[in-house]
């Protein structure tokens, strides 16, 4: 688990792909400090295993699964990538619980200044947008966000002058792709919501039911 809140901008130093997945090996600094094999590591709000690290660097295997679902498979030797490590017991939950487990993408369709913020507006799925919140969070990349503005094709996120800072957001420019996590709260109470009424269903549907009902 992870928290949105980016530790470090890490650089893709080399990319090997095979037919539907890669290895990727990112330079980093900060979040190597204590990093081991098997660990966790939130790249552009994707959890992904160390498999081998360095003082300077660390590679991961990407599925193909991960590739179809993120921006990933658009990286290049050179692009720059948000970091994060897994939450550890204790640690301050200062933006909002985030799996790492992408829902799927977005499109930036604008970019605008106000003051000392700038407005992001991002395209998205319907299936992703019934997630989405007016209030409510949302990782963009890996970075923890309060949505600002929900629209019928897409929604608006504010970033302050730090996220700017400490982010790739930013670096990116209209009709650039990001990865989207909706907050898991609300999948959740859809999945158990659904549940309950298959189970009803069901529960209508059988021998006891018909006998409760003098049809048989």
């Amino acid at each position: 688990m992870f928290t949105g809140l980016i530790e470090e901008i890490g650089t893709i130093q080399h990319i090997k792909k095979g037919f539907k997945s890669a290895q990727i090996t990112i330079g980093a600094c900060e979040i190597l400090k204590d990093v081991k094999p098997g660990d966790s590591i939130s790249t552009n709000g994707v959890c992904l295993t160390v498999v081998s690290c360095s003082d300077a660097s660390f590679t991961v295997d990407v599925m193909p699964e991960t590739m179809r679902r993120s921006n990933l498979g658009r990286l290049k030797a050179g692009s720059r990538v948000n970091l994060e490590r897994a939450l550890k017991l204790g640690d301050r939950l200062g933006g909002h619980i985030v799996a790492g487990h992408i829902d799927g993408t977005g499109i930036i369709r604008e970019i605008k200044e106000e003051d000392n913020a700038t407005w992001v507006a991002i395209e998205a799925p319907r299936d992703i947008l019934s997630y989405v919140v007016e209030k409510g969070s949302i990782a963009v990349d890996g970075a923890s966000l309060t949505v600002a503005r929900v629209e019928d094709r897409g929604f608006k996120v504010s970033i302050i002058p730090l996220t700017r800072d400490k982010t790739t957001l930013l670096a990116k420019g209209v009709g650039d792709e990001v990865n989207l996590e909706c907050d898991l709260v609300g999948k959740y109470v859809e999945r158990l919501v659904a549940f309950n009424k298959e189970k009803a269903f069901k529960r209508s549907l059988d021998l006891e039911f018909l006998k409760e009902n003098g049809f048989m």
